[in-house]
């Protein structure tokens, strides 16, 4: 069943968090569907814009619908991610999508406001939730790149401003986290502190975490002793960070990073014992299974894993009253 993350969001605020995974092929696709049905928890499937132009809009969708035929149980939204304007109009339009992220946070803030609003009416027209952006996160995703000397943590204030100004339904919140493998140096972590400012000024707003992946050091080993060359310091968010983030109105946690650990782990181990192999099919029955089992681990971090029934009850009750 396809909701909008503002259905997901109203179920999840303040008690757990919804994971938010992007997929850019058939086995990512899989892999998601079986993992969530694993922990019986709800998702959010994440479409970037280079995801798009990898496999096609159309691709994508077909995908989506076989694979929510396989797992009928199955409730989930399917995002924009990182979208500009274009972008959100063509998703909006084409019934689909139930969300989309209109990210102007680049433009100076009454830029952004005027962008976001605009997206706003639109979506909202259509039934469409939509998530925006303030402040910067640093790192690099896709075709994004922020350095850590333009990055900028979200002011709490003008946060609170945005959102009445623009009627967004979330907002991404930079609060230290970054796109990538490489997020933190040391000892740093969350920066709760900004978290709970915006928390108090915004109480009852969804909030929205990109760049969460944790970024398992065994998984950076395994992927260099079978011959790649990552950073060895690499770094990333603490999954027992997950819950505390979510009691502070986080409802949307964005795992990208992670998932593209596993796929290079598990195809450069599998290249490398079984060299006689020519077959493609082997290796992407190993990473659907652990791609699965990823996802099941990760729903329980985020505490939306056994939360399927309540959620399903509560949005069909929901869209009764609506009736």
């Amino acid at each position: 069943m396809i909701v909008t993350t503002a259905e997901l969001f109203r179920c999840a605020y303040g008690k757990y968090a919804i994971g938010a995974y992007n997929i850019n092929n058939m086995e990512q696709t899989l892999g998601l569907f079986r993992g969530c049905a694993q922990a019986e928890a709800p998702f959010i499937i994440q479409i970037s814009r280079g995801a798009r132009k990898y496999a096609d809009k159309r691709m994508l969708e077909a995908m989506i619908r076989a694979a929510e035929s396989i797992y009928p149980e199955s409730i989930f939204a399917v995002h924009l991610d990182h979208g500009d304007e274009e972008t959100c109009y063509d998703c909006i339009d084409s019934g689909f999508y139930s969300s989309v992220m209109i990210d102007a946070s680049h433009h100076p803030f009454e830029e952004n406001v005027a962008i976001t609003r605009r997206v706003v009416e639109r979506a909202h027209a259509k039934g469409v939730s939509v998530e925006s952006e303030l402040g910067m996160l640093g790192g690099v995703e896709e075709d994004i790149k922020i350095d850590e000397g333009h990055a900028c943590l979200t002011d709490a204030e003008q946060a609170k401003e945005f959102v009445a100004q623009t009627g967004c339904d979330s907002l991404a919140c930079a609060v230290g986290t970054s796109h990538g493998a490489y997020k933190f140096k040391g000892k740093q972590s969350i920066h709760f502190d900004v978290l709970e400012a915006i928390f108090k000024r915004l109480p009852g707003f969804p909030l929205v975490m990109h760049g969460s992946s944790s970024v398992p050091q065994e998984e950076v080993r395994r992927i260099n002793t079978a011959g790649g060359k990552l950073d060895p310091s690499a770094c990333g968010v603490d999954e027992n960070e997950y819950l505390p983030a979510a009691k502070l109105g986080v409802t949307k946690i964005n795992i990208d990073t992670d998932g593209r650990l596993v796929w290079m782990r598990v195809h450069r181990e599998y290249l490398r014992d079984h060299p006689e192999d020519f077959d493609f099919r082997g290796a992407g029955r190993v990473y659907m299974a652990e791609y699965a089992n990823f996802i099941a681990h990760k729903s329980e971090k985020l505490g939306c894993a056994k939360q399927l029934e309540s959620i399903r009850k509560s949005i069909l009750a929901q869209r009764g009253n609506r009736a």
